[in-house]
């Protein structure tokens, strides 16, 4: 295990699921490497109060300093990539690609290649209001990867971003809400939708494989397993 990559994490974004990602992160490796092993790793924990005000009021400049200024403190510390423990803020991965000395493990990325090799075409997309509405992502999956992607209509995306945001993000888990989504996703069937995507961090602890109609790709585990494989690569 000598030559075992470091991984970055920049989490807090919330801390409920930035735990999920230390949890994943440990038992894909002890399942890899067994025995006593956990990955290593290193993790720069941002204020998401600061975060959460900066998204809503649109100063996206000052959220990719704060991350620019997240991953080089990884870097520092013997990161040998990046990985950022949600999807909205990779609405920043251009400019800490651009500033970071270290690589970036893309989690739209890892979640597509995922769904691309279960042979998916159209795909159903839940997250925050900014991933599925804007380009960043939903874009990325359909001209990087080719997949049509599927989106709920406005009211739909804004219980959906409330729930993530109010309740998720607190830790609260509520049984209205995995309904709310349920439906969702259950429209996404009736639209021709062949899986959905969990594009929230947070919604893993809402939705898991067995409470949707829908095969499930999990962002956040997505991701966490990728690390793993990342950091076993020569």
């Amino acid at each position: 295990m000598r030559n075992m990559k470091t991984i970055g994490l920049i989490g807090g974004m919330s801390w409920e699921s930035s735990a999920e990602y230390y949890r994943l992160i440990n038992q894909e490796m002890k399942r890899r490497a067994g025995g006593h092993h956990n990955a290593r790793s290193v993790m720069v924990t941002v204020d998401f109060a600061e975060v959460e005000e900066l998204q809503h009021r649109g100063n996206w400049e000052a959220l990719a300093e704060k991350m620019v200024k997240a991953a080089r403190q990884l870097s520092a510390a013997g990161a040998d990539f990046i990985v950022l423990c949600t999807n909205t803020m990779h609405k920043l991965a251009p400019a800490i690609e651009a500033a970071a000395p270290i690589p970036l493990l893309h989690i739209a990325d890892a979640t597509a290649c995922r769904s691309q090799r279960a042979g998916m075409k159209r795909i159903g997309l839940l997250a925050t209001r900014f991933t599925m509405e804007e380009d960043f992502y939903r874009g990325r999956l359909q001209q990087k990867f080719n997949l049509d992607v599927l989106i709920p209509e406005a009211a739909e995306r804004a219980e959906i971003h409330r729930i993530i945001y109010d309740e998720l993000c607190h830790g609260n888990v509520r049984d209205s809400s995995r309904r709310f989504y349920q439906d969702a996703i259950a429209e996404f069937k009736t639209c021709g939708a062949e899986a959905v995507i969990l594009g929230c961090t947070e919604i893993t602890l809402l939705i898991k494989p067995e409470d949707s109609i829908l095969p499930v790709f999990d962002t956040t585990v997505i991701h966490a397993e990728e690390a793993v494989a990342r950091a076993f690569e020569e």
